[in-house]
């Protein structure tokens, strides 16, 4: 009885377990871990003495021959590899990785596709060849004849996300764990701690001290478990994406569900849904990094809508920013309510497809598809119609009268039209996605909450645009609270980094921490789903009120910014909590 083989357990793998578990605990959901298919297999090779195991390096203990520290290795490999790969495609948003048909032939796909099962099948065929012969090529003929059906069968069903996700996603989990356990295997083969038998392996190294079907070995392994969960996230993708394909999703989908979503024709994907997804997310990453980063952490198709409504959120207000005119301005809202009117009609003859034409009419290319795909069928009207109403109190600005933001009264009235709108709209497609009843008093007050932790989120947004809407002639600062530093709106314009422009910047984030305070603990009252990930999505926008409490902060095109670093940890420790 030996530990070598143990003590490379608590040198090499067990400390990357314990320290990624760490690091990702906050983003737990469901890990799937199979380590059934290398059992088998490697009892054969113990069997045929291609593998050995000197007694004084295992503890003794076994399973079909198998000493417990190889059992142990293979699923301690298994979680690693797989926590390495979910690290780096959290915030990844599968859907937009799917590709129809047409999309599928623009790529050239499907040739990519071909060449790589004949790459696989040559593999496979190869190491048949080296097991006929029963010579030095026997391990690698196992290795491949093992592990080359698998990814072969891997590739044909996942191909489309294998090729078309980020390198961080797929390049980087699989060699990141290959290149280690290669670095821990060349030093257990040194030390005797396992040995490959003489006569069955090709004596080719990758370097000195490894040899090749080592290398393939741990390649083939990490390259199954990468796959493996690429085609899960590939499954899980068809399924949410397409609830005309797939209506009902349960929360952990069945494996035959998962199979018959990666085996539906990709003629039959919605295209444009698919394109509409990507103009959202990018929509998305370039106006709003808070909900961007927070948007990451919800799941499943609640997930896609909070993106499709947040994009036409933002696609409403740009179409109002960047009219060059009151009038188009007011031409804009005209046309949006109209197009609410036409969505929320009880009239049968306003079919989908008439409300598409009307959009394409109406509205430039660029924001269409955030009109059309907006998910008015889970979400009430009234938050949508005030909205606009808000747009026509930033066109008051215009006028050659008063500023519109007299007192606090009529900023808070601004910011639920503009804020408090969008988190009641994000509210109620929360409870439509979950799979908890809540009664319906209850809902109602945490949606109210929701709405004035909107109304303080907004008045953060203004005290860091102090500088921005000054040069675009608008000051939000309430008129009474200038009034009584003998200053009007028209000093802050002239200079919105004055001193008494600064005390009324904290003064309102004062009012905005007292809201935050009184309402925050309705969170932990949300389905059990979302309060985490509404928790960074609160957390991330009030970090840049607590920025702006600091002197010197980073100031980025006339804003105070929050560093990527600062923000990935504000999200981790509301994740945390």
């Amino acid at each position: 009885m030996g530990y070598e083989y143990a003590w490379v357990h608590l040198q090499y793998t067990i400390p990357p377990a314990v320290a990624l578990t760490l690091l990702y605990r906050p983003f737990f959901t469901t890990l799937d871990i199979a380590v059934i298919a290398t059992t088998p297999w490697d009892s054969y090779l113990i069997h045929h003495n291609i593998w050995t195991y000197p007694p004084n390096a295992i503890i003794g203990p076994t399973l079909f021959k198998i000493p417990l520290e190889e059992i142990f290795f293979f699923v301690v490999q298994t979680y690693n590899t797989s926590l390495i790969y979910l690290i780096f495609s959290k915030p990844t948003f599968h859907p937009i990785y799917l590709r129809g048909d047409e999309q599928s032939r623009m790529g050239q796909l499907r040739q990519r596709k071909w060449i790589g099962q004949a790459v696989l099948v040559g593999g496979i065929l190869a190491g048949v060849n080296l097991l006929l012969d029963q010579g030095k090529g026997v391990y690698m003929g196992l290795i491949l004849v093992w592990a080359g059906p698998f990814v072969l069968l891997l590739w044909t069903l996942a191909y489309q996300f294998i090729l078309g996700l980020p390198f961080q996603n797929t390049v980087l989990p699989i060699t990141l764990p290959t290149v280690y356990l290669w670095i821990v295997d060349t030093l257990a083969l040194k030390r005797g701690t396992w040995v490959i038998e003489s006569g069955t392996k090709l004596e080719w190294h990758l370097w000195e001290g490894l040899d090749i079907e080592e290398a393939v070995f741990f390649l083939a392994t990490n390259l199954l478990i990468v796959f493996g969960l690429v085609a899960f996230d590939n499954s899980l993708a068809i399924l949410q994406a397409f609830p005309s394909l797939f209506a009902d999703v349960p929360y952990l989908p069945s494996p035959v569900l998962l199979i018959e979503a990666l085996l539906k024709p990709t003629s039959e994907y919605d295209e444009r849904r698919i394109v509409g997804l990507r103009e959202a997310l990018e929509r998305l990453r370039k106006k709003s990094r808070s909900f961007y980063l927070a948007s990451s952490v919800f799941q499943g198709r609640l997930r896609i809508d909070l993106i499709l409504l947040y994009s036409f959120f933002r696609a409403a207000d740009d179409l109002i920013d960047n009219a060059s005119s009151v009038t188009e301005a007011r031409s804009w809202i005209t046309k949006l309510s109209t197009f609410l009117d036409k969505v929320y009609s009880p009239d049968p003859s306003l079919v989908a497809g008439s409300i598409s034409n009307y959009v394409s009419i109406a509205f430039p290319s660029s924001v269409q598809s955030a009109l059309i795909f907006l998910p008015t069928e889970y979400l009430s009207p009234a938050p949508l119609y005030d909205l606009l109403k808000g747009f026509e109190m930033d066109l008051d600005f215009s006028r050659d009268t008063v500023f519109p933001m007299q007192d606090l009264n009529a900023l808070q009235l601004y910011a639920s039209r503009v804020a408090a709108t969008v988190a009641e709209s994000c509210l109620e497609l929360v409870y439509h996605h979950s799979c908890i009843l809540t009664p319906q008093d209850k809902r109602e007050k945490i949606i109210h909450a929701g709405g004035s932790m909107g109304i303080a989120l907004q008045y953060v947004n203004i005290a860091r645009d102090v500088s921005v809407d000054a040069k675009i002639g608008r000051v939000y600062l309430p008129s009474n609270w200038l009034n009584e530093l003998n200053r009007s709106p028209e000093d802050i314009i002239k200079d919105p980094g004055s001193s008494e422009a600064e005390r009324l910047r904290q003064r309102l984030l004062d009012e905005a921490a007292v809201i935050y305070e009184e309402v925050k603990g309705a969170i932990e009252e949300l389905p059990l789903e979302a309060r985490g990930p509404m928790r960074v999505a609160v957390e991330s926008y009030m970090e840049i009120g607590r920025i702006l409490r600091k002197p010197g902060y980073k100031v980025k095109a006339g804003r105070a910014t929050v560093p990527k670093a600062r923000r990935l940890r504000v999200a981790w420790n509301a994740l945390s909590r």
